[in-house]
């Protein structure tokens, strides 16, 4: 096996770093520990599409523990972190395809090459993964089941299990309330303004910024920048998460007229051209831009590209588009996930729960379907679990909270027994 890393030399580096956030995630310490005794994964292989960051490692090292096999490559071109990569190949013998900067060919041969070693799970980070195997030439009837981490990749598999052709399970960690309450909101929020901050270095109080898009992420990052003093203006197609942001306090109106008052945008919607030529055509001069949805389809850089004359980069992840008119507008990061390119991701604190969720669920699939290639078959044809997206089942998500507070040394009330009897009838006073 070769492993594509960029420099062995940085693994040092990345060991400290992933060990500095393994402090910071006690659940899925706790998890590992089970996992090393226990085994679930024992002649399991794992592929795994995920950002390679220091708490990614983290959880390939728990999976590991379990007695998996673990094959991990990029989920997105720019968030790779190339000393962990390092790390994880030279300190921890996990086979790791991953290169930060990586081009479009590179980032599929990665993908490819994690699925040539033939495995039984998938954790996937956008759907990258499941689409490629879907794509011919590679054998599923190995495949137990999968997992998908974001938004944008459970859209993806829902919509393939709509038309028919989603060819295994998934389990939706994203949609977990241990995920993207926390996660989506306050690890998206925190890490979107870290990226913007680093890449331009600007000062945020005073400036209007336009978060499109008003779910969990876009909830985040809006609080956040309103929290660093920035007037925050909201773009929405949902008119419920419109009214709600409003009620939170944010200006909300369409993209059309916020592209004429915006200093700086932020796309997070898991959508095509949400800023698009017209959009470009009306924002400021020095307007800067940027994505923290998965795919940078979300900014139509080809169009930007068609209405400027010249291009050039004037630091680390900024690209300066000037127009025809003379007007510039600042990309950041070629539209890519501005928290992963430019800045470092999540909190571990916060990737703990969501991670925990991976591989908690990844166990679950193993326990309900791995008991024979009968049992697989008929659970897909006629059983409980079929060919579909599934949500992570409650008493997970509910340990998960439950095993964060006990690790942070929280404690809650308990109902008592006259209290549940209450709850539970439907006479006044019984």
């Amino acid at each position: 096996m070769k492993y594509d890393v960029k420099n062995l030399k940085l693994s040092n580096i990345g060991k400290n770093r992933i060990e500095w956030a393994e402090r910071d995630m006690p659940v899925l310490r706790i998890i590992k520990k089970r996992f090393l005794k226990e085994k679930p994964f024992k002649n399991v292989t794992v592929a795994a599409c995920l950002h390679v960051t220091t708490e990614t490692a983290n959880l390939m090292i728990t999976m590991r523990a379990g007695g998996a096999k673990v094959f991990l490559c990029a989920s997105n071109p720019l968030s790779t972190q190339d000393d962990v990569a390092a790390s994880l190949v030279k300190d921890f013998g996990i086979s790791t395809f991953a290169i930060k900067g990586e081009d479009n060919k590179t980032y599929y041969k990665h993908i490819k090459s994690v699925l040539a070693a033939d495995p039984q799970i998938t954790m996937d980070d956008g759907a990258d993964l499941v689409s490629t195997l879907h794509s011919g030439g590679y054998n599923l009837k190995n495949i137990i089941g999968g997992t998908e981490e974001t938004t944008t990749g459970v859209i993806r598999l829902k919509a393939m299990a709509q038309d028919g052709v989603l060819k295994y399970p998934i389990i939706a960690v994203n949609d977990a309330l241990t995920k993207h309450f926390f996660d989506n909101r306050y690890g998206t929020g925190q890490s979107t303004i870290d990226g913007i901050v680093r890449a331009t270095n600007v000062l945020l109080a005073g400036r209007s910024i336009v978060v499109a898009g008003y779910g969990w992420c876009g909830r985040g990052v809006a609080m956040r920048a309103k929290g660093m003093g920035a007037n925050v203006i909201v773009t929405e197609v949902d008119p419920l998460k419109a009214i709600e942001a409003i009620m939170d306090g944010f200006t909300i109106m369409p993209m059309s007229d916020a592209a004429k008052i915006g200093d700086i945008f932020v796309t997070l919607t898991g959508d095509i051209h949400v800023i698009d030529k017209q959009h470009f055509m009306k924002m400021k001069d020095g307007a800067i831009v940027c994505n923290s949805g998965h795919f940078n389809v979300e900014i139509n850089i080809p169009a930007l590209k068609k209405i400027s004359r010249k291009t050039r980069e004037v630091r680390a992840f900024v690209e300066e588009y000037t127009l025809k008119s003379g007007k510039k507008i600042y990309i950041l990061a070629d539209g890519r996930l501005i928290n992963l390119a430019s800045a470092e991701g999540h909190p571990a604190s916060v990737m703990d729960m969501s991670f925990a969720n991976q591989s908690l669920s990844a166990e679950y699939l193993i326990k309900e379907l791995s008991q024979s290639a009968t049992a697989i078959a008929g659970s897909r044809q006629g059983g409980k679990i079929r060919n579909r997206v599934y949500p992570v089942p409650q008493e997970i998500d509910e340990k998960i909270a439950k095993m964060k507070l006990d690790s942070i040394g929280m404690k809650i009330d308990k109902l008592t027994p006259e209290q549940k009897k209450y709850l539970a009838s439907w006479q006044e006073g019984t």
